[in-house]
């Protein structure tokens, strides 16, 4: 699993680790690991023996991180050159290390980019953890005249420009392909927009795992965390004993989502699906192994978990569905229509779990603030959905976040998907699917994030590089379950 820790913590971990070691010991530990990493990079287009490697240097640790792993190359046969955004401020044992290897220096203002000549990486120093804002201008044109190079670029520790704690991108910051980042990840290397800025992550242990708290702020499920929480039948199971599912979707308008929804319920683990609404007919032309029931929900038989709400409408119909449903004393998943239905006081006062999973525009609805104030701030905007609905909330987006109202619960980061998952209809698969998994036994938090785990993966596997449609995508679930219990 990967683990983030916030800006305030890890700083505290150093400090403490820093305590027990010799002065600058840290920040050896950090260059070597940058050094080590930019090398390997080099090796992969050419070598490091005469190389041009350009040191983006400001006035924090992270530029004495880059101009000790400069001196390191340097003393391999690179050129190196640290160009200082602040030369009064800048490390002044790092300086003389780079010098001392051989390595040149100079102040970033007074070096015209259309000089430097051939580069082979540029190395990101500029600004740190404790970085708030964009980039200055001075800083900005640097960045885009060596990013015109097209040499690849390594930020240090995190890309300068983005917030280390939020994710959020507030003005101009370096756009890398790799980031080598010290002792733990930064939420904001996890969280988009900054997350998409980071390019390939790297981490290199510096010591500190003894030193940060058992609980992170943030944590992102990989394939053996998955695995380990994927239902599997006994064999003395039956399909009642492994879940029963109730689906609540679609409209004479949307029948599609109907389908789509139990598509994706249908491969989530449970042991059979009710769908209750108008597309009875066209669900069992598709899905001939589904339970239908023409209505009300709380008609339709026993089930250990709902979802409601995927292409509903908003008629009187689909209202009082959606209360029916909030109404049960089993996990209800919310998406779609009924996010705009749903009666908050209701949600709140519910004894039962209720998961929520808007993307961003029904967040934004449901918060009563602008949709890009949502996309800016994603993490903020699902932990206080969660906060304010005494929920669990998915946020759907180009990382999946899942938060709880519990506290000190890490937020959820799902690292799987691909941009051909944004077509219409993929909602409702993750929906079903979702759904499928509370039935089966697993708790909103764990249901919500192995769903979206399986859901992007399985639009990997639909993709395949390719534009995909969300009935492929309920189609490669198996594929999905399957690559993950390998």
């Amino acid at each position: 699993m990967r683990t983030a820790y916030s800006v305030e913590t890890v700083r505290a971990a150093e400090r403490a680790l820093m305590a027990r070691l010799p002065d600058g010991a840290l920040m050896q530990r950090a260059a070597a690991g940058l050094a080590a990493a930019c090398a390997d990079l080099l090796r992969r287009s050419g070598r490091v023996y005469g190389s041009r490697v350009v040191l983006l240097v400001g006035s924090g640790d992270n530029g004495g991180d880059a101009l000790y792993a400069g001196a390191r190359l340097a003393r391999r046969g690179a050129g190196v050159r640290a160009l200082l955004t602040a030369p009064d401020r800048a490390h002044e044992g790092g300086v003389a290390a780079l010098r001392a290897a051989g390595g040149r220096v100079d102040g970033a203002d007074r070096v015209s980019t259309d000089l430097i000549g051939r580069v082979d990486l540029v190395v990101d120093g500029i600004t740190g953890i404790g970085g708030r804002g964009g980039l200055r201008e001075g800083a900005a044109a640097l960045v885009r005249a060596l990013e015109a190079t097209g040499a690849p670029i390594v930020a240090v520790d995190l890309p300068s420009g983005v917030e280390a704690d939020t994710g959020e991108v507030l003005g101009d910051a370096v756009r890398a392909d790799a980031t080598v980042t010290f002792g733990t990840y930064k939420p904001g290397l996890l969280i988009d927009p900054a997350a998409d800025r980071a390019g390939a992550l790297h981490l290199v242990d510096i010591g500190l795992d003894d030193e940060l708290p058992g609980v992170p702020d943030l944590e992102a499920l990989q394939y053996a965390d998955v695995a380990a929480l994927l239902p599997v039948p006994a064999n003395e199971s039956d399909k009642y004993r492994r879940g029963v599912v109730g689906i609540v979707a679609g409209s004479a308008r949307y029948p599609g989502a109907a389908v789509l929804a139990v598509g994706g319920a249908l491969r989530g683990g449970a042991g059979a699906v009710r769908y209750v609404g108008p597309g009875a007919d066209a669900v069992i032309a598709r899905h001939p192994e589904t339970l239908v029931h023409s209505g009300p929900p709380s008609k339709a038989g026993r089930v250990q978990a709902w979802v409601v709400g995927p292409g509903l409408g908003d008629g009187t119909a689909a209202v009082s569905a959606v209360a029916d449903v909030l109404a049960a004393d089993v996990p209800v998943l919310v998406d779609a229509d009924g996010l705009r239905l749903l009666d908050a006081s209701v949600v709140r006062s519910r004894t039962a779990p209720t998961l929520l999973t808007p993307h961003a525009g029904e967040a934004a609805a449901l918060l009563g603030v602008p949709r890009e104030e949502v996309e800016a701030g994603r993490l903020a905007a699902v932990r206080e959905l969660a906060a304010r609905y005494r929920s669990t909330v998915l946020l759907k987006g180009s990382t999946t976040l899942v938060a709880t109202d519990t506290e000190h619960t890490p937020v959820r980061v799902n690292p799987t998907g691909t941009s051909w998952l944004a077509t219409a209809g993929s909602g409702d698969v993750l929906s079903g699917l979702t759904g499928s998994l509370l039935a089966a036994g697993l708790r909103p938090r764990d249901a919500a994030s192995v769903g979206a785990h399986l859901h992007g993966l399985a639009a990997r596997h639909a993709s395949d590089g390719g534009p995909v449609a969300a009935q492929d995508v309920a189609d490669a679930i198996p594929a999905a379950w399957r690559d993950v219990r390998a």
